[in-house]
């Protein structure tokens, strides 16, 4: 049964499609709007690109007929709430304010008085009062608090996390004023089981900024600490073991072969530009993680070096199986990932790299990169096997059974003569 309002949300990737048919199954009208017409039309088709949502689901919120993708701007018009889930980019290392602003810019030509504007991009604090507000004011002739209403309510999707859902994680909102927090807490409170008001955009713009710095930094620690740690001749995963077994002032954290998706490698960067700019200040924590982590890509393909050396052979030539091209276990991202990074580097060394990934699509990677599927006979073909991404799919035991050479930067293969940790 329809609830009546109808919810715009605008961006249909990994955030903004679940929030959309999440909205459809709480009973609102919803149209997707996506500035990419083919994905557009297959949204329209039924055919989902983003993992959490299936084709099935898809079908089923079409079905309804209360969800309807477009590239449309036109079919916006009348709007009660909108939501904007536009990427959170960076160029050149500053953000990239553009989608969100031409977001604005469609949303407030449609603007009508008593509606919602609600802003999911990660972003650095200000942008909802310093940025939005300005541009659908400009653009709708209205004023923000007396005619329309806007909030910040920050993403917080993990693809991939069966556990925690959009419904199942606590949402942090926001508004400019008391009246706008009130009308998008009562948004989320249909899609989500709790919601977390903070007193204005700024604080929500920061929480999201402060939970991703927090991963982006103790992940650089942990990678550091790994590096350092071989050099001593010291087991990073068996003293990380050890350190996890204390029940409190402890979060494990793993070495991995970099970050990757639509929050570390950007995220923490939106903090460290607005600290920069409006304080004069460099934020050395974000700067020193982003430094660290950046470089691990590089880091594995020293170590694949090393494993050849061993064996007195070659980069050029040699064939290398990277197990995993998403940037994260059980997703189909490629977004960023240090996969991308990792192949490229090794196919321009010489080397003979194949790819095996039960999910994600290969098209990030160039035709110099095989596409395989990990049979006993690729791991016991390839020079060096090296786990990049922990898919539950993957065989481990197998991998370090037939494999000749496991260079694990997930920490996943059982321990052996052959298998060397990141």
């Amino acid at each position: 049964m329809s609830w009546g309002p109808k919810v715009v949300v605008v961006g249909q990737g990994y955030v903004g499609l679940p929030l959309a048919i999440r909205a459809v199954e709480a009973g609102y009208n919803v149209v997707g709007f996506e500035t990419d017409d083919e994905r557009a039309k297959r949204l329209a088709a039924g055919e989902s690109d983003v993992a959490d949502v299936s084709d099935d689901t898809l079908a089923q919120a079409l079905a309804t007929g209360r969800y309807a993708a477009t590239d449309n701007p036109a079919r916006l018009a009348g709007f009660d709430i909108a939501v904007i889930a536009v990427p959170a980019a960076l160029a050149e290392g500053l953000p990239n304010t553009r989608p969100l602003e031409d977001a604005a810019t469609v949303l407030a030509s449609v603007l009508t008085p008593g509606a919602t504007v609600i802003l999911e991009s990660t972003t650095y604090p200000g942008t909802t009062e310093g940025l939005l507000v300005p541009l659908l004011e400009e653009g709708s002739g209205l004023v923000a608090g007396e005619q329309f209403h806007v909030g910040y309510s920050p993403e917080r999707m993990d693809p991939g996390n069966a556990e925690w859902t959009l419904e199942t994680t606590p949402k942090v909102v926001s508004g400019i004023d008391a009246r706008s927090l009130d009308l998008v807490t009562q948004f989320y409170d249909r899609l989500v089981n709790q919601t977390v008001p903070v007193s204005s955009p700024r604080e929500a713009e920061l929480s999201k900024l402060i939970e991703t710095t927090f991963r982006h930094v103790n992940i650089a620690l942990v990678n550091e600490l790994a590096m350092f740690a071989r050099q001593l001749g010291i087991d990073i995963g068996e003293a990380i073991d050890a350190a996890a077994t204390k029940p409190f002032g402890f979060m494990r954290f793993t070495p991995g072969p970099g970050v990757g998706g639509h929050c570390l490698p950007i995220d923490p960067s939106h903090l460290s530009w607005r600290v920069r700019r409006s304080l004069g200040e460099s934020f050395r924590f974000v700067e020193l993680a982003n430094d660290v982590n950046a470089h691990m890509p590089n880091q594995v393909v020293r170590r694949i070096t090393e494993l050849l050396n061993d064996q007195s052979r070659a980069v050029r030539g040699s064939r290398i199986l990277l197990l995993g091209l998403a940037y994260k276990r059980n997703t189909s991202d490629t977004r960023e990932s240090p996969a991308v990074v990792i192949a490229n580097s090794l196919v321009r060394l010489g080397a003979d790299v194949r790819v095996a990934d039960p999910i994600a699509d290969a098209a990030a990677l160039g035709d110099l990169v095989l596409r395989v599927d990990p049979t006993p006979g690729e791991l016991e073909a390839a020079d060096v096997v090296v786990v990049v991404t922990d898919h539950e799919q993957f065989d481990y035991e197998a991998v370090g059974a037939r494999a000749r050479s496991v260079l694990d930067c997930r920490y996943v293969v059982p321990r052996a003569a052959n298998v060397q940790y990141l």
